[in-house]
């Protein structure tokens, strides 16, 4: 059997029992043993059966020979062996331990066209495809391109001098620098004067001093004066 006919019977088994992440790889490069791998995921023991059951009846109602079929005893793991397409299935914990899609997945294959090979749905996909596609007028990217026209750009008239017109420009604008120059300069306004009371603790502190001074100079003796009384002088 073709194994592009192969591997089309193996993708349509495994999705007619919702087989979950189908992927095949070319191996014709890595081992002469086999062609091609398909790998596919079951949710559990009995999914995995169905599905390699569902593939070794397909294939064998094509003509196609099953050398073996290896697992079923578990379901974790079932191995369907066609010869020149092996297909594994697995559940999920051991598909994710085993990575088998680092060892092979070096060509992948597309399942796309595969599949609409052996479908009605897929031929209506392809006559769709191969219908030309109308492009529809309110799309800008549907629109022709125009090409692009030089833009042309209109300088204004220069003015003659010694025309009305020249001269009353002129006249303008000397107007209005002789303004600009003339204007006064205004001064800035001088900021008020605040006046800034003393402190709390400065007026304590001059309190205190000016007591203290009072009671030292109560606490001082009182001076006495004493005048010098002049002798007559002694007679002779």
């Amino acid at each position: 059997m073709d194994i592009k006919k192969l591997q089309t019977l193996v993708v349509d088994a495994l999705e007619d029992v919702k087989g979950q992440d189908i992927v095949v790889f070319d191996t014709t490069g890595l081992t002469s043993l086999f062609d091609r791998i398909a790998i596919a995921s079951g949710t559990s023991n009995r999914q995995t059966r169905a599905l390699a059951a569902s593939v070794r009846d397909k294939v064998k109602e094509a003509g196609g020979d099953v050398v073996g079929l290896e697992g079923e005893d578990t379901g974790e793991w079932v191995l369907v062996d066609l010869g020149d397409m092996i297909v594994h299935i697995m559940q999920a914990p051991i598909r994710a331990y085993y990575r088998l899609e680092e060892i092979w997945g070096e060509k992948p294959v597309k399942l796309g066209a595969a599949k609409r090979k052996s479908t009605a749905e897929g031929k209506a996909a392809d006559e769709l495809e191969a219908a030309p596609k109308k492009k529809s007028g309110h799309l800008a990217a549907a629109k022709a391109e125009k090409a692009a026209e030089p833009v042309v750009e209109k300088k204004a008239p220069a003015r003659k001098p010694g025309t009305v017109k020249a001269a009353a420009a002129a006249g303008a604008v000397a107007k209005k620098a002789a303004a600009k120059k003339a204007a006064p300069a205004v001064e800035a306004p001088e900021g008020k004067k605040v006046k800034v009371a003393a402190s709390k603790s400065a007026t304590a502190s001059a309190k205190a001093a000016k007591e203290a001074k009072a009671k030292e100079a109560a606490k001082a003796p009182a001076k006495t004066v004493i005048k010098r009384i002049k002798k007559p002088a002694a007679e002779e």
